[in-house]
């Protein structure tokens, strides 16, 4: 983050009998819309999530939610949970007045501010508090999906729930690279753009659609296969190859080169290069095969099943589906 604050406060409330202090801390982030405030109560629980609060207009979070927290019952859960209670820009006590022309983030920016919030605090989930407006922003918040980090989010959408369960090192590499990237902020902002991006509304026999030779290729355990199974049936079969690749998650680029790189050679031949070029590792692999079905106007098509010796797929057939497998 850009710049971080660390105040250390004790909030004033009526002490309940034989009932301590809590220590307050107060933390300052930069998000993409401006500085926002928040106040953490307590320690993290392992394996639990976070109270979440966001506060109304005219108010700020003592004045909404000190009654609530100080109520003597409310002590045994407050208790069992860390809490985070959030300012909305400029609310807090002691803020100074925007500058004439000052544009204050839409609420939808509010709740765009979350994020950073949580991947300061290293927080995952979070049982959200909010009232009138800060019951919006949270609703906001929660509808976008965003119920946990940043870098967790980006990395559902890289991998594979199976390759999350199993942590590889490559997942733990890449976990690291995200949460600790010194630019996380231009990557939220690219998330959001990915999130808010248009459909490309593909029509098989209409003139939306891609007129150039096409290679899509999906894991077989990736997060968005059937996304990519669905763009494939839209897309002209006369210029379209399809490559799922099995035992492959979301990554297939990094976890499988090798057959990557030998499909990416088959399409570069379909389009005139390379023909004299030699077979690489996986054709001549006894483990590997390949199975390539051309389709045609009729519907009717042919399967040539090869055995990893004896050479190439038909570059020149259209439309094929090609499984690779190992």
């Amino acid at each position: 983050m850009a710049e971080l604050q660390e105040v250390n406060i004790t909030e004033e409330k009526p002490l309940l009998p034989g009932q301590t202090p809590e220590a307050a801390k107060t933390h300052s982030v930069e998000t993409p819309y401006g500085s926002v405030t928040f106040t953490v109560y307590g320690t993290p629980k392992p394996k639990r999530p976070a109270i979440f609060t966001y506060h109304d207009v005219g108010l700020n979070y003592k004045t909404c939610f000190k009654p609530l927290f100080d109520f003597g019952d409310m002590q045994e859960i407050i208790k069992n949970f860390v809490r985070v209670h959030v300012e909305a820009p400029g609310m807090e006590e002691g803020a100074p007045v925007f500058p004439l022309g000052y544009q204050y983030p839409s609420l939808d920016q509010l709740a765009d501010m979350i994020p950073a919030i949580l991947q300061y605090l290293n927080f995952s989930t979070i049982i959200g508090v909010g009232v009138g407006a800060g019951a919006y922003i949270l609703s906001r918040f929660a509808l976008t999906g965003l119920t946990s980090s940043i870098s967790e989010m980006i990395l559902e959408h890289l991998f594979s729930q199976e390759e999350l369960s199993g942590d590889s090192e490559l997942v733990q590499r890449y976990r690291d690279i995200i949460m600790h990237a010194p630019n996380l902020e231009n990557i939220e902002l690219f998330w959001n753009s990915y999130n808010n991006r248009r459909d490309l509304h593909f029509e098989r026999r209409g003139d939306a659609n891609l007129k150039c030779p096409v290679m899509l290729v999906v894991g077989d355990q990736a997060p968005y296969e059937d996304a990519v199974v669905e763009c494939n049936s839209k897309l002209d079969p006369t210029k379209t190859s399809f490559l799922k690749m099995a035992d492959s998650g979301g990554q297939p680029q990094l976890t499988q080169p090798g057959k990557l790189t030998e499909a990416f050679k088959y399409f570069v031949q379909g389009m005139g290069y390379m023909a004299s070029s030699c077979m690489t590792r996986l054709s001549r692999s006894r483990t590997a095969s390949l199975t390539s079905r051309a389709s045609i106007d009729s519907g009717r098509s042919r399967t040539a099943s090869q055995s990893s010796e004896s050479g190439i797929v038909p570059s020149g057939s259209p439309g094929h589906t090609m499984e690779v497998s190992s």
